[in-house]
């Protein structure tokens, strides 16, 4: 019976993510956001409001997918909301965290990225704010497993320190930056600690030995690490065995979560306002720029940009309320889930989201980690 439940919920969230939408809908035609040029979305002042949506059960089995851009639905981190939710291509809610019974007793729930693991059972998603990092159990949608001391910051075996981007791993271990601490980890199921990169407390940026403040440590396919510092502002790709590959200084004030286009170039967001989005080549070149200064394009702290093979980027742009599809070389948004400016809990609406990512699982190839998620705290 428990397989039988994780394999519905499963689908609802795998499947369904990214565009199922249970048979006990609200009647009505669904609303679908928009895609509009930047020109129009300039002429429309503030920007792009999607409708009201339908918010459908998320206990039921899916139907059919709404043609899109993303085939597998977006998993969000919606951070001010205090919730995960899974929305497919039309917009409508096909999954969400907490539910009644979700947490352990006496615990709140605001994390700042989400990650579904490479077996599509469990997301990893981390409290910056709160010090933990949780597992989440897909089917139940309860919390499974805990790392940190809730609430409690610290260097110590079993604590963390402002941790960020929680990545499940194919072995079944975590990663995640300890930003406070300065160190990037890979935690065990059992909880004690397989590798560390950087020095605990050492706040250098002085790649491979030490890392300034590490704020984005995203799994490459080759078993090596992208790991972004906010004290360089610098990203730094490490191989396999640790080895630099390349360090590069970043033409942005205040760096987050850098990715690797197909290309092997470098995006990255600067977490500000006006925010930008910027790519770089392994040399350190600047190749592009996304970075309106007024109107409906600009973004305010954005926090995570994830290219994709056709050139487009999806965007968190976190305190505008509203996660993108962009493409960056025509200034065009072509895709945009949230009401701009307009933060709330409404179907349509979201408030500081601060990780999205696909919700197709990872295919993972031995010990290679799958990439999701975003970060942002109001700092």
């Amino acid at each position: 019976m428990r397989r039988a439940l994780t394999l519905v919920a499963a689908s609802v969230l795998l499947a369904g993510c990214g565009g199922t939408i249970p048979p006990s809908a609200p009647s009505g035609s669904p609303a679908h956001p928009v895609a509009v040029s930047a020109s129009a979305a300039t002429a429309q002042g503030s920007a792009l409001l999607p409708p009201s949506l339908p918010v459908p059960s998320p206990a039921l089995a899916p139907t059919s997918t709404p043609a899109g851009p993303f085939p597998g639905g977006l998993l969000i981190a919606d951070r001010g909301n205090d919730r995960l939710i899974a929305v497919d291509n039309g917009g409508h809610i096909v999954w969400r965290f907490p539910i009644a019974g979700s947490l352990p007793r006496g615990q709140s729930f605001s994390a700042d990225d989400a990650f579904l693991a490479p077996d599509g059972r469990t997301i990893t998603a981390n409290d910056e704010d709160l010090e933990v990092v949780l597992r989440i159990d897909v089917a139940t949608r309860r919390v499974i497993w805990e790392y940190g001391h809730y609430g409690v910051a610290g260097s110590a075996s079993g604590y963390l320190n402002t941790p960020d981007d929680a990545y499940p791993l194919a072995n079944g271990d975590v990663l995640v930056a300890d930003i406070g601490n300065c160190r990037v980890i890979e935690i065990a199921p059992d909880k004690h600690i397989v590798r560390q990169w950087g020095r605990t407390g050492v706040c250098v940026d002085h790649p491979p030995e030490t890392y300034g403040a590490p704020n984005g440590d995203t799994p490459l396919p080759d078993g090596g690490l992208l790991i972004t510092e906010i004290h360089g502002p610098r990203v730094v790709r490490l191989d396999a065995a640790s080895r630099v590959v390349f360090s590069v200084r970043v033409p942005v004030a205040y760096p987050s979560d850098a990715q690797l286009d197909p290309q092997g170039n470098v995006v990255v967001c600067d977490y500000s306002n006006p925010g930008a989005v910027v790519a770089v080549s392994p040399q350190g070149t600047l190749l592009w720029r996304y970075g309106p200064r007024s109107g409906a394009g600009r973004l305010d702290h954005p926090s995570l940009a994830v290219p994709r093979a056709d050139g487009t980027v999806v965007l968190n742009d976190d305190f505008r309320d509203r996660v993108l599809l962009l493409d960056p070389r025509s200034g065009r948004i072509l895709w945009q889930y949230g009401v701009t400016d307009h933060p709330g809990t409404a179907p349509g609406h979201l408030s500081i989201p601060d990780g999205s990512t696909s919700c197709r699982r990872a295919r993972s190839r031995g010990h290679e980690r799958p990439r999701a998620g975003g970060r942002a705290r109001r700092r």
